[in-house]
């Protein structure tokens, strides 16, 4: 246990809900008036000076930050799970109170530091710091914006943890860099790719979007910023609410039964981004959906309280899932289960906190670690290739650069892991390769990344391998599967590469083809005319000379079907 004693004045702690309170309402605009002609805490105001990288939610942590007031049974859960994981800051005026309340519940202190500062609500989510990295993984650094809550001594709190973690602290609070934001607002991949509502606009009134952009770009490093329409019911349109990014490529996203409360919007919004975005690898998002229960038989068009599943958090091998006593936990946790394998599922009753419009992702604040090993990788697909051993690719950072990295592949969970050294690919920085043999028809291959920098840092892939995995499964082929596929595609060679390209394929039958090109960030680099070639084996061909050097992602797509290659460009 950590006591840290930052500030010796006594805050105003309230049980302030999520949302503005009428009195509150009447204050923001007076609030809002101080930023135009001061900067708070005396900050510099100005970004970065180099790129910057907000990391993502399920990246190492070296903290979580929780605000002590409301909720305290939550709290302690929290603690209980977290502490195991990493630090946990407890912001409070009154540690000893906090300390016998945990002790209660049979929660030790280890691993808890309290931070006695002022701070006037429990959600830290919303008001806490963001943690991002100059080139990708070297200075870890905060980021702070004007809290969107007429709430001052919580808008300070940042001030504080970047205090306490000695970061560099870059802040939103002055022209024209001031933006008006909300952490339940906003979700990014990692790799500048950021999500909000439109309240981040409705909110920022003296800025147009492309300003807001700009502002993100530069002290965030958010190169591609996806905006929703609000949703009705939800009273602070923060997507959090019903939305969380899994990993960089997958979208756990609520679903309410047809046409209840705020499901229409939730879809037609799901559709907008599906139908728009592509991830980072420049593939089509995979979607996760969850339930939005009932409350009592009630929605929130109908008076019921706004229970949601996807108000979770990570916690390096943790994320804790609200729950509310309802049948649907059970199932809610076996998503969460399936989609994160090896992760430590844990439901805590959020009963208490739901009514004010918050659950657990709205009071815990995640903090960076100083010493990142950054490992990013797309799930290998599923496959017809019984033939050709699979690629496996991975980005792979470290600020003193990789020792080593090792691909762990089997076939059979009951089984040891082969251990396949990885190899840096030549003229793409930080990029990694091997091959995993290849396997019949029938079989689920289990994998995972581990790396070790030079300072001996390790990291996996997912984090909590080798309980966690990847995998993929080689599909078998039938005469059904050939009349449903009338297009088999082989591995573009040369790759990587540097000219022409091939790209060969056959057909059952004449068919209609277009090839496109989009590289990491998802833009569209090359399109081809639509196509149709004759039965049997053919080849397409593509001339990357004047691309970048990088990674693409090449479709080749029928009015049936589409497969997706990563093709390197030197």
């Amino acid at each position: 246990m950590a006591i840290l004693f930052l500030c010796s004045t006594v805050s105003a702690q309230e049980n302030l809900p999520n949302y503005m309170t009428q009195k509150e309402v009447l204050q923001m605009p007076s609030y809002l008036q101080q930023f135009s002609n001061n900067l708070k805490n005396n900050q510099v105001a100005a970004p970065p000076s180099s790129r910057v990288r907000t990391m993502a939610e399920w990246e190492e942590l070296q903290g979580i930050l929780i605000g002590w007031t409301s909720y305290p049974a939550i709290l302690r859960e929290i603690v209980r799970a977290a502490k195991t994981q990493c630090r946990v800051y407890i912001v409070t005026n009154n540690q000893q109170s906090v300390i016998n309340y945990l002790n209660s519940g049979n929660v030790d202190t280890i691993n808890v530091s309290f931070v006695n500062t002022p701070f006037n609500s429990v959600w830290s989510r919303d008001y806490g710091p963001w943690s991002a990295y100059t080139n990708d993984v070297d200075t870890l650094v905060t980021i702070d914006w004007i809290y969107n809550r007429p709430r001052p001594d919580d808008d300070n709190v940042p001030v504080a943890i970047a205090g306490l973690l000695n970061t560099p602290l870059y802040q939103t609070t002055m022209s024209p860099y001031s933006l008006v934001h909300t952490g339940g607002n906003f979700m990014c991949d990692g790799f500048g790719t950021g999500f909000s509502s439109n309240l981040i606009v409705n909110e920022n009134p003296s800025l147009t979007t492309s300003q807001i952009d700009t502002i993100m770009k530069q002290f965030m490093g958010i190169e591609r910023y996806i905006k929703m329409p609000t949703l009705p019911y939800d009273g602070i349109h923060h997507i959090d609410m019903h939305m969380k990014l899994l990993n960089e490529e997958t979208i756990l996203m609520g679903q309410y039964p047809q046409g209840v409360a705020d499901g229409p919007q939730i879809e037609a919004n799901l559709l907008y981004v599906v139908n728009n975005f592509l991830s980072v690898f420049g593939t089509p998002y995979k979607v996760i959906r969850i339930p939005m229960p009932a409350d009592n038989g009630a929605y929130p068009n109908t008076t019921g309280d706004y229970f949601t599943y996807t108000n979770s958090s990570f916690i390096n091998n943790t994320i804790i899932v609200p729950t509310y006593n309802v049948s649907q936990d059970s199932t809610a946790l076996r998503i969460y289960r399936d989609a994160l394998p090896g992760y430590n599922v844990i439901g805590i009753n959020s009963l208490q906190s739901i009514g004010a419009l918050g659950a657990l992702h709205c009071i815990t604040k995640d903090l960076g670690t100083n010493d990142p090993l950054l490992i990013s990788h797309q799930q290998l697909a599923d496959t017809y290739d019984t033939i050709n051993p699979y690629s496996v690719v991975a980005f792979i950072k470290h600020r003193s650069g990789i020792q080593s990295a090792t691909l762990y592949y089997r076939t059979d969970t009951l089984q040891p892991y082969n251990a396949v050294p990885m190899t840096a690919l030549t003229g793409m920085s930080d990029y990694f390769e091997t091959y995993i043999p290849a396997q019949s028809g029938g079989t689920r291959v289990y994998y995972y990344i581990e790396a070790y920098s030079n300072t001996s840092k390790h990291q996996t892939r997912p984090m909590p391998a080798p309980l966690g995995y990847f995998y993929f499964d080689i599909l078998q082929t039938t005469k059904i599967n050939a009349l449903d596929n009338p297009i088999t595609i082989s591995k573009i060679f040369p790759n990587p590469a540097s000219a022409i390209t091939c790209l060969p394929y056959s057909s059952h039958i004449g068919t209609m083809f277009q090839i496109k090109i989009n590289d990491v960030t998802g833009k569209l680099v090359y399109e081809s005319q639509n196509t149709s070639k004759s039965n049997g084996q053919n080849f397409a061909f593509f001339d990357v000379s004047n691309f970048k050097p990088g990674v693409y992602f090449v479709k080749f797509e029928t009015n049936s079907s589409i497969n997706i290659q990563k093709i390197i460009v030197k």
